[in-house]
């Protein structure tokens, strides 16, 4: 847990790369620990390419035993897809069973009346399936995802237990245009103190945006002050990948773990 009067966090700057939309929520939790917050936006959420899949499966709710929602974007995209028909997952088929992989998704679930059945004890997708309360044998689930870049290892697994899996894209995860001049210029004079990652594709679009922006040579040179802080394991493993390291993880792999982790790798600073 977080100790709120702990001034670990004073005097350092981070760099917050989540989704535009998500920026607030890790914001207010870094400057109450007394840090000083710059946004670098490495996503934007927005719908498909196609709604078509989707639809198609909602429209045949009633002949699967779970959705298993790997992100609060999943949720929101079927419960608004839900309302267009003039449901919603609150009056789900009664023999409909949800799960969730994270605080935040379970969060966004309750908030719409339609708490989640199984939530894993680590909020990590391998969580889930070592946790999962019934066998997979014979169940067809459900599982809206994002649309490229996110991890098929629960469809494999589920598949690989006899469950018959129907994964159709739920929403996107682009790259913006551009970072903010603020951000991009702490950066390169070696301002920043710490940089959390809460997905590989903010790592990716991180690395995309800093040598667009500043070109190659000024972007590795940039990265390299840093403490690179990372939310997961998968998201860590795209740290190793694109910047040859990651100097603290996240546990547990919420928001609330990734601030202290951030205290953690000042700690050692």
């Amino acid at each position: 847990m977080i100790e709120e009067s702990s001034p670990a966090l004073k005097g350092r700057t981070i760099v917050v790369t989540r989704a535009r939309e998500q920026l607030g929520e890790a914001r207010k939790l870094l400057e109450h620990q007394g840090a000083t917050v710059l946004d670098l936006p490495a996503l934007e959420i927005g719908p498909p390419d196609e709604w078509g899949p989707l639809d198609d499966a909602l429209a045949e709710l009633d002949e699967f035993h779970w959705v298993i929602f790997s992100s609060a974007n999943g949720v929101q995209a079927v419960e608004e897809r839900l309302r267009l028909r003039g449901s919603s997952l609150a009056r789900r088929p009664a023999a409909l069973r949800l799960a969730a992989v994270g605080r935040k998704t379970a969060r966004l679930l309750d908030h719409l009346g339609a708490v989640a059945d199984f939530v894993p004890p680590d909020f990590v997708a391998d969580s889930l399936i070592e946790h999962f309360p019934v066998s997979g044998w014979g169940l067809r689930l459900l599982l809206p995802r994002v649309q490229s870049g996110g991890r098929t290892v629960l469809a494999e697994a589920f598949g690989e237990a006899g469950s018959r899996v129907v994964e159709v894209p739920a929403y996107e995860s682009r790259c913006p245009r551009d970072m903010p001049e603020t951000t991009a210029s702490a950066l390169a004079s070696g301002e920043v103190d710490a940089i959390t990652f809460s997905s590989g594709k903010t790592v990716i679009h991180t690395a995309e945006l800093l040598q667009q922006t500043l070109g190659i040579e000024k972007a590795a040179a940039a990265m390299k002050a840093p403490a690179l802080v990372s939310i997961g394991p998968q998201t860590s493993q795209r740290c190793l990948e694109r910047f040859g390291r990651v100097d603290q993880e996240a546990n547990p792999h919420d928001l609330d773990g990734l601030v202290e982790a951030c205290r953690q790798a000042m700690q050692r600073r």
